[in-house]
Parts: C-alpha cells; structure tokens; sequence
C-alpha cells in the first residue's frame, strides 16, 4: 500500500506594521493597544521596537538612547540605529513574517530618516543605501505617524519622567525639524503611510488606529 504524502498548506507571510512619530506623540501606548486588538481577533502578533526589539539589538539600544545630546554625531548614530535594525530584522521581524504572525513595531527606519536625516544632517542618499542593503524588501505594509503640536509631545515625555532622554533633550527647533520631517516622509509614502492625529485621549486616538488597520490591512 503506497501512503499517500499529505500536503500542508502554505503559510500566509505576516503583516508588518510600525509606528513612527516625536517624543510624547503616544505611539508606544497605541502600539500595545493594537497589539491586544488584534490578538483578540485570533491573530499571532510580535511586538516589538527599535532601537532594541532582539538581545543584541537592545545592547546597542543602551548606548545609543543614554548620555548627553551631543554624545555622537548624526552618522555615529545612523550607523548604531542600522546596525541595531539589522540584528533585529534577522532575529525577530523575518522569522516571524516568515512564519505567518503579524509584527508591530515602535520605531522603523523612518525613525532613522527623520531623526538622523532631518533633524541631525545625515544625507538622506547615505540612509537610503543602509535601507536598502539592511532593510531590502522587508518594508512595513502600514506605517502609522503619530503627529501632535511639538511643545504638547515634549511636555507629556518629560511628564513622564524617561531615563532614556537624549533625544527629549535637543531642543525646540531640533523637534520641529522632526514634525516636518515625519510628515514629509508620509507625503513621500503614501502607498504604506497613514498619519494619525494624535491630539486627543487614549480612547480617541485608538479609534484612529483602528481605522487606518482596517481600511488598509484587513
């Protein structure tokens, strides 16, 4: 008798979506909201964030998030941030789009974009090429912006009483540079980018979320 060989069915690739924006934009909050959302509609979900989000990855998080301002240039960091990104891709976000589960992201390479790019003069063509060779086809299928008024951002994130507070630290006009260039970034994407106004309570702001998911992912 010849056994019939059974044929699993292929796995879906997973989802991947991330959550960029200022300090104190309530990204990271909103993050783990949809995160719960979503696992209660019976779906793996990976969360996860950048710098960090793998043990190696969270090493370079460490020293790149604590110190004074001026610690390290605009490319010492874009360096540290893809080095980190590149670690995290192999060891968390592939294998779990690989393996069908959806990943939710605080932090991407937009955040490279605007905060080393915009705000600190790491020429945009430099970053590119770190995209495209670290980064290469495993883009985010929706990338929610979370844009608030620049001195409302600062006063919740020093609110909050953050160890990792560097970046809080650079200045009005260094923040400003960043709005501007979160939303230009969205005017440049369209295709994966959604911005989300952030103003608002928790509640609001989720209903916000949860509309942009559905119209474009689900």
């Amino acid at each position: 008798m010849i056994a019939r060989r059974r044929h699993c069915a292929p796995v879906t690739q997973g989802r991947f979506i991330t959550f960029e924006g200022g300090e104190g934009t309530g990204k990271s909050t909103q993050a783990a909201r949809l995160v719960e959302r979503l696992r209660a509609r019976g779906l793996e979900v990976v969360q996860t964030r950048e710098p960090g989000g793998s043990p190696g990855a969270e090493d370079i998080r460490a020293i790149a998030l604590n110190g004074d301002a001026g610690r390290w240039s605009a490319l010492t960091e874009t360096l540290l941030m893809f080095a980190a990104r590149s670690d995290h891709l192999e060891r968390t976000i592939r294998p779990a789009l690989d393996a069908g589960r959806w990943v939710v992201c605080d932090r991407f390479s937009d955040s490279s974009r605007a905060y080393q790019g915009v705000g600190g003069g790491t020429p945009a063509e430099f970053i590119e090429v770190l995209d495209g060779t670290i980064v290469g086809a495993t883009q985010p299928d929706l990338t929610l912006i979370f844009d608030l008024p620049v001195e409302l951002g600062l006063e919740r994130a020093f609110g909050r009483g953050l160890f990792e507070t560097r970046f809080e630290s650079k200045g009005l006009e260094f923040h400003e540079r960043l709005r501007k260039g979160f939303l230009d970034i969205a005017a440049r994407y369209p295709e994966r980018c959604a911005i989300v106004d952030a103003d608002g309570d928790q509640e609001a702001v989720a209903v916000r979320v949860w509309a942009a998911v559905e119209a474009r992912l689900l």
